[in-house]
């Protein structure tokens, strides 16, 4: 019986990431190793060199992952419901726990160290504040309003990212429909 599954490229690099991603979501950085992703994943440890090119090169795919996979598509909404669709996405429940907390925590605190990491989450965070803006700044045209689009999408970013941090710190005192009106309250004035 062969020891090893044989899957495509793609299947095996989605497979090295859930596993990476559910280790980081479970135990932090001390989980993103080498023989802890290649044990859980079935796999040798050549295959994360083949797929990414390193740990930093895997850690960096995972970032984006999880961007991809928390952060809400905007573009194909229309102008008065991308900012809704973003304050809701960002409180669903597959976004607002603790463990996709733990895991962007563990990644964060690698950002510094890792300049495939760091240049990721350039890359990642650049993009989404450019479509946060284009949302706001669509919604305040579409409202007859006037924003200065590009500080007031850096606000709400860290507004979302401090309200998911309190919730999955404390979840009662941080419920999500409260961080969701938060959200609403903190753009009222710019955009009613």
């Amino acid at each position: 019986m062969a020891r090893f599954t044989r899957l495509s490229s793609e299947d095996r690099r989605a497979q090295l990431m859930d596993v990476a991603l559910a280790g980081l979501a479970k135990g932090g950085i001390q989980e993103f190793t080498v023989d802890r992703i290649c044990a859980a994943a079935g796999v040798s440890r050549g295959l994360i060199l083949h797929h990414f090119g390193s740990m930093s090169g895997l850690l960096a795919a995972v970032y984006a992952r999880l961007y991809r996979d928390t952060t809400p598509d905007l573009a194909t909404l229309p102008p008065h419901g991308r900012i809704e669709a973003l304050i809701e996405g960002n409180f669903a429940p597959k976004s607002f726990n603790r463990e996709t907390l733990n895991a962007w925590v563990a990644l964060w605190g690698q950002i510094a160290n890792t300049p495939a990491l760091r240049d990721e989450h350039r890359r990642q965070y650049q993009a989404y504040l450019d479509e946060v803006a284009e949302a706001l700044a669509a919604l305040a045209t579409a409202r007859g309003r006037s924003v200065d689009a590009r500080p007031l999408a850096k606000s709400l970013i860290c507004l979302i990212d401090g309200l998911c941090l309190q919730h999955c710190l404390d979840p009662d005192a941080m419920p999500a429909e409260a961080a969701k009106e938060a959200c609403r309250a903190f753009l009222a004035p710019y955009l009613d």
